[in-house]
């Protein structure tokens, strides 16, 4: 079962975790193959597109609320078996039973706190028996977490979504592994820095240029330089359930 800890604890532990994507991660965990995949909170659709035309899933649904988001989505080539709806977690517009997998790739913490035993409980219903709960969570921790932090400090809402995880039993979803790893998050420059922290959510628009300066001076001491590139570590969690029955 998943234990919130205090972002603190990870101060000596990450660094022995292991490197590896965030993707690798999801298939080391997910046999996703012929499934039908409902990827929640989509965002750009880049990963359900992934997980249908290149990890071999059946299927892809991706849902997202973001008008933003679904703009950049639906602007992407069409491609067969990859659907993108509006739609929102704890009203999810499909029906029961009706998907393999259903995954929360750094989206569960978006899910506001007072709707959140709805979203879980939809995720309940739209998995078919047997089917498999993917949340993959971004820990309140870290050289990338400080550097958002400076615009949108998610340490409540991140510990939220970890706590939400810890009762899931009752809604037949039960704990399977976790998985504790340090992904690398990897950034051409200072402005695909912005464009990454803003596309989400468009109220950050202003606080990044409100802080513009403290974020350059920050992003500069905290880069690691990687060629032409610049990367910064993100210690993440990825936990699967399996709905029972």
């Amino acid at each position: 079962m998943p234990v919130t800890v205090p972002p603190s604890v990870y101060a000596q532990s990450y660094p022995l975790w292991p490197r590896q994507g965030s993707r690798d991660t999801l298939l080391q965990a997910l046999a996703v193959q012929g499934q039908r995949v409902v990827d929640v909170g989509c965002g750009d659709g880049r990963l359900v597109r992934w997980l249908v035309h290149e990890a071999g899933a059946a299927s892809g649904i991706g849902l997202e609320c973001s008008p933003r988001q679904l703009a950049k989505a639906r602007s992407l080539p069409a491609l067969a078996n990859v659907t993108i709806i509006e739609g929102v977690a704890q009203s999810m517009p499909l029906p029961d039973a009706s998907a393999d997998v259903v995954i929360f790739f750094n989206s569960l913490h978006h899910v506001p706190h007072e709707v959140m035993p709805q979203a879980l409980a939809e995720v309940a219903r739209v998995l078919a028996p047997g089917g498999i709960l993917y949340v993959n969570e971004p820990i309140a921790y870290g050289p990338f977490f400080d550097l958002c932090r400076l615009v949108d400090d998610e340490t409540t809402v991140r510990a939220t979504a970890q706590q939400a995880l810890t009762t899931l039993a009752p809604l037949g979803l039960e704990a399977l592994n976790e998985y504790q790893y340090c992904h690398t998050v990897v950034m051409a420059s200072f402005e695909a820095f912005r464009e990454r922290l803003v596309s989400a959510n468009v109220e950050r628009e202003a606080l990044f240029d409100q802080h513009e300066a403290d974020l350059r001076t920050a992003f500069a001491q905290t880069a690691t330089a990687t060629g032409e590139s610049v990367s910064f570590d993100q210690p993440s969690i990825a936990l699967t359930f399996r709905k029972t029955g």
